[in-house]
């Protein structure tokens, strides 16, 4: 790709960009939020058409108006949301589409698969449906799917977001496999662990433009960081010693039922105190979403309680049976970031200054605001988070996902809470953001917030937190301190493997 340039509106989303990709090599694409990392790759997918550049495959010019040419060339991507029919299965959604004469032969299409498979160690059934699929398995699904095509050219985008570690270990191992075999990876993901682990090259974008690449081996993620932001960046997290702890949150015997009358939450007891961040463990599905949902009010409780000690007076008061106003206006904010960064807590049709609106400001001063209108809040927020926007009128839709992200944690923090509960709250974000995120977290841990952290990077809440509470299956198969712990003992609970006593 030479001098490839995509704008949208007054936004330049890249800028004159380079790139190269190699056959028989893993490539991770860098970048803050906003580089412009997935428009490159969407422009070479056939999803954006460039404003102005070259694009050479096997040394020759090409002209990509659409994915029916990319795949003509080759070329195939696989987006962070999938794009498969939950009612049909695997072999249906991976032929969908496909050109042909007459009826489509399905056993031939599977046998197809089960080679497909066996080449590369997929764990695909052709004959499962999606909907009684992982969130593992409909990646493999994705990724068969441009195989079948032929893509020997890949592009994934954030591969491991959703991820646990074991599903990551196993797509890597795929992911070497098709290298090894001849095709050429390129993977968009802010994980530099994984970078490391997984690629053979690292390409970076600042602002759009191309920076530079270089061999993996011959960088670390101190370099790569200050390479994507152009400034030397600390990658420590500070982790203040917890002041005047007492407790603000007693959750006893948490017991949630979903409507079909399944258990997501079995018998779960803690405690929150004021000072301390209380992280959060846990394959994906163990229950943290009921937990977080039935503290603020926003699922239904089938036994037990959760109590909130105020601030000022230490009076318990129960929140279960409260509405989601009521439990908000005491001071328990939750910050929940699902998959879908829209679906909740945010208005995508709305612009920053409305998005701040939903939120009423009541007491004391925040990171961001001294209780101004929320005009002045948006701007503070994206000020403050270096939020990538035209301006403050733009609809939150027209952000990344990364930036929709900052405005919901900004929003959150500002609304100065005296339990703040956070989930994935880095989850799509890069470096540099993140070591933000985790700065104005312990902002208000030194404020004395009471902090419940829900994470999926072991390493972070390890660094991070006070306190780890380790859920498996909708139950508590552990409390570990954080300063005693390390990931493998984490790991080791998240699969009851561990001895699931408080530490």
């Amino acid at each position: 790709m030479r001098n490839i340039t995509k704008t949208f509106g007054s936004v330049v989303a890249n800028d004159k960009a380079w790139l190269d990709i190699r056959r028989g090599e893993i490539l991770a694409l860098l970048g803050e939020n906003g580089s412009g990392k997935t428009t490159l790759m969407n422009i070479l997918a056939g999803i954006y058409f460039p404003d102005e550049g070259q694009i050479f495959v096997d040394g020759r010019e090409v002209s990509i108006r659409s994915p029916k040419d990319a795949f003509g060339l080759g070329i195939g991507m696989i987006h962070q949301h999938f794009k498969l029919v939950d009612v049909l299965t695997a072999a249906e959604n991976i032929v969908l589409g496909q050109e042909g004469k007459g009826r489509l032969d399905m056993k031939a299409a599977a046998d197809r698969i089960r080679k497909i498979r066996a080449v590369y160690g997929f764990d695909v059934e052709p004959g499962q449906k999606v909907y009684d699929m992982s969130v593992s398995q409909k990646q493999t699904v994705e990724i068969v799917k441009v195989l079948y095509r032929g893509a020997d050219i890949l592009i994934l985008d954030e591969p491991t977001a959703v991820l646990t570690p074991q599903e990551t270990d196993r797509l890597f191992a795929v992911l070497r496999n098709m290298r090894d075999d001849g095709k050429a990876i390129v993977i968009i993901t802010h994980k530099l662990h994984e970078v490391e682990e997984i690629s053979d090259r690292v390409a970076i974008l600042r602002r759009g433009q191309f920076v530079g690449d270089m061999p993996t081996a011959k960088t670390d993620a101190r370099e790569m960081t200050n390479m994507m932001v152009g400034r030397p960046v600390s990658l420590n997290i500070e982790r203040p010693e917890p002041k005047g702890r007492t407790s603000r949150l007693e959750v006893k015997g948490l017991t949630v039922r979903d409507v079909d009358g399944v258990t997501r939450l079995e018998n779960v007891s803690f405690t929150a105190n004021s000072g301390e961040i209380l992280g959060v463990a846990g394959i994906s599905g163990s229950g943290q979403k009921e937990m977080l949902e039935a503290i603020a009010g926003l699922q239904k409780v089938a036994s037990g309680s959760v109590t909130y000690l105020d601030p000022e007076s230490g009076a318990p008061e129960e929140l279960i049976g409260k509405d989601p106003r009521e439990i908000a206006a005491m001071g328990v904010a939750l910050s929940f970031v699902p998959e879908d960064r829209l679906g909740m807590g945010l208005v995508g049709s709305m612009d920053l200054t409305d998005n701040m609106m939903l939120r009423s400001f009541r007491r004391g001063h925040s990171a961001f605001t001294d209780r101004k209108a929320p005009k002045v809040l948006a701007r503070r927020v994206v000020e403050e988070l270096e939020v990538n926007t035209p301006d403050i009128s733009t609809p939150v839709r027209r952000l990344s996902g990364g930036n929709v992200q900052k405005v919901l944690v900004g929003r959150e923090i500002a609304s100065s809470p005296t339990v703040l509960m956070t989930a994935y709250a880095v989850r799509g974000l890069d470096i540099n953001s993140s070591y933000t995120i985790y700065d104005l977290i312990n902002r208000q841990k030194e404020k004395g917030v009471a902090v419940i952290y829900v994470g999926e990077d072991l390493d972070v809440l390890v660094e991070l937190c006070d306190r780890i509470l380790v859920l498996c299956g909708g139950k508590v198969s552990g409390i570990l301190e954080g300063r005693k712990t390390d990931k493998r003992e984490v790991g080791l609970l998240m699969t009851r493997l561990g001895g699931g006593a408080e530490k």
